[in-house]
């Protein structure tokens, strides 16, 4: 009998690993080990009483929780646009498939700057929306309004994909059966693309933490109201406090890292979930 041996492009087990940790570590473990390096010169005392300042923790507050708005009006939103692309036909489906990736060329700061243009007090929109008594620039609206920005696509592109290789024949089996449009959205859709809108959410969520250029323009940048955690390590840079700035990083990525973990085992728990209701059903 005779063997056939399988080639790959992929070069063998040992040299891909080997590229893989290599790359992995220099683009991503060598800079967080650093750090923590950078941050293990403080003591306990000092790392504590750097991070939980009042003025850092006000920060927090308003990082994580702005993010959090926008990640979920994003996947409200995010997931509506991905539908209409995906299941209708209309005149300028391009154009606006393509605007979706506008915030992924556009550099931050200019988009910063254009919505300060927009939505601040003198702007085309800002300042009838000052006139009812609502301010968007300079305020948490507007922080939450940049952060809705940047983190669109990042829902949308992750939608989308998953929407396009959906079977619609579920969707008539449904309707045969009698189920109601809200029953198959809710029971047939829904669950299939539960992965892909935690993935979505997720992404734009740590992307809205980690912001800055945009979101220094119409924010206002003033402590305790206005002050996000990303310029306060920049200024702590400018001061020269390094072991600061990387305290209060390594509690941001600390923080950030344990809502992804539980957001990514949520998600692999309803995988599991949904491979074994199919086994059933098969």
């Amino acid at each position: 009998m005779r063997l056939t041996k399988h080639y790959s492009v992929i070069p063998g087990l040992s040299l891909s690993l080997g590229y893989t940790l290599f790359y992995l570590g220099l683009i991503v473990l060598f800079p967080m080990a650093a750090l923590l390096g950078k941050t293990m010169s403080l003591s306990w005392p000092q790392f504590w009483a750097v991070v939980t300042e009042p003025q850092v923790v006000a920060s927090y507050k308003l990082t994580f929780g702005t993010a959090l708005v926008a990640a979920i009006i994003n996947l409200v939103f995010g997931t509506l646009v991905a539908w209409v692309l995906v299941r209708y036909s209309f005149t300028g489906k391009r154009l606006i498939d393509a605007l979706i990736d506008l915030p992924f060329a556009l550099p931050t700061a200019v988009a910063g700057i254009a919505l300060v243009a927009i939505y601040g007090p003198h702007g085309p929109i800002g300042a009838p929306l000052l006139a009812l008594g609502i301010k968007v620039a300079y305020t948490p609206l507007g922080i939450t309004l940049a952060l809705i920005f940047i983190g669109f696509p990042f829902v949308v592109r992750t939608v989308q994909p998953i929407l396009q290789d959906f079977e619609t024949e579920l969707e008539e089996a449904a309707a045969a059966l009698g189920a109601s449009r809200f029953y198959t959205i809710r029971r047939v859709i829904v669950p299939h693309l539960l992965p892909s809108l935690l993935t979505g959410f997720a992404l734009a969520f740590a992307r809205g933490v980690g912001e800055y250029g945009s979101v220094i323009f119409i924010a206002g940048n003033l402590p305790f109201a206005t002050e996000i955690t990303p310029l306060l390590i920049v200024a702590k840079l400018e001061q020269f406090n390094y072991a600061g700035a990387t305290a209060i990083a390594c509690a941001m990525m600390a923080f950030s890292l344990l809502m992804l973990f539980c957001i990514n085992s949520l998600q692999s728990w309803l995988e599991r979930r949904e491979q074994q209701h199919t086994g059933v059903m098969a």
